[in-house]
């Protein structure tokens, strides 16, 4: 199991999976936004979305968990 966390502080400005959807390593699974910018957050590895943990609009610091892959 993998846990994607949060690269840097910010709000979850958009969640772009969804539990039990495959991904792949390198593919976009969520959009900070700190400062006026998007920052997409990757997942590391391939694997299906378990756990989405963070919700859109919620305010999550560097390290905080966003969701989970098996």
């Amino acid at each position: 199991m993998a846990i994607v966390k949060a690269s840097m502080a910010g709000t979850v400005w958009k969640i772009v999976v969804a539990e039990g959807e495959k991904v792949t390593a390198g593919q976009d699974v969520v959009i900070l936004e700190s400062m006026k910018m998007e920052i997409p957050i990757a997942a590391e590895e391939d694997g299906v979305v378990t756990k989405i943990i963070a919700n859109e609009g919620d305010f999550i610091n560097v390290d905080d968990d966003i969701l989970e892959i098996e």
